[in-house]
């Protein structure tokens, strides 16, 4: 009885992330609430405005059961350099509408409905990425040419592959085979097209790969196999003593700034 239940237990953790809690405080720097339009969802999210003459736009994307507070960090650091940030809630995630994480299916589509709405002139576009967030924002460039370089901070190379290696010792091979079925019926998208492996070749855009060399949640194989498919201009930094939740550290993101501004123009 309890093994039968298995599948189903791993299908709602895939799915229904958990929604962070406490709520989310304002942010201590100015900005703006948005409602953001996405693919038959409503997004919830925050614009921060960029400092003296505007360079472009970074967006950032968060990773599972995250949500877009972090947002504020990214603002403190490219606002100053020129660029506006938008960070917005995914779906089924902090104050979004939704109800399951399709894990880039459907994710890229509310990204390009964010960007449809952003007025002409917006220069270029960075997507910023962790976990979750840089597989959208992998799987999105591939469709998206408005997109000018994706930051993929320990992305996963598959769904399938990072759910298998992910479930817990008690539950084999099989049960997450059919836990993988039940969440694509459930879902309602297919498993293997949440796979930023397989958009890796279609890239045409930058790309600079962040993981750290001891993260045990999605190890850096993932992101070795995505920077070996990718087919244009790339960087993969692994960091040393870095695991999937600690901070990169300060020289991974002065390499992420100057990557940033080099997509503008600047240095």
């Amino acid at each position: 009885m309890a093994a039968g239940l298995i599948p189903a237990w791993s299908r709602n953790l895939l799915l229904h992330p958990p929604r962070r809690s406490p709520p989310l405080a304002e942010p201590a720097i100015p900005h703006e609430d948005l409602e953001l339009r996405g693919e038959g969802v409503l997004l919830r999210g925050w614009r921060f405005q960029a400092e003296g003459p505007r360079r472009g736009l970074v967006v950032y994307l968060h990773g599972f059961g995250d949500d877009r507070r972090e947002g504020e960090g990214i603002a403190r650091r490219f606002g100053p350099l020129g660029f506006e940030v938008i960070a917005y809630d995914s779906r089924a995630h902090g104050e979004s509408g939704g109800t399951a994480c399709t894990y880039g299916v459907l994710e890229k589509r509310d990204l390009e409905r964010v960007l449809d709405a952003e007025r002409p002139g917006t220069g270029p576009i960075a997507l910023i990425g962790g976990s979750l967030g840089a597989a959208v924002a992998l799987e999105a460039a591939a469709e998206d040419a408005r997109i000018s370089l994706v930051v993929a901070i320990a992305p996963f190379c598959d769904l399938r592959t990072i759910a298998i290696e992910r479930a817990p010792f008690f539950v084999g091979r099989e049960r997450m085979e059919e836990c993988l079925r039940l969440v694509e019926r459930d879902g309602g998208f297919a498993v293997d097209d949440a796979s930023p492996l397989a958009a890796a070749p279609r890239i045409r855009c930058p790309v600079l790969i962040v993981h750290g060399a001891e993260d045990r949640t999605t190890p850096p194989e993932h992101s070795r196999r995505i920077h070996a498919a990718l087919s244009g201009e790339r960087e993969l930094i692994v960091v040393p003593g870095v695991g999937h939740y600690d901070p990169a550290g300060e020289a991974a993101w002065a390499r992420i700034e100057r990557a940033v501004l080099g997509m503008a123009g600047g240095s």
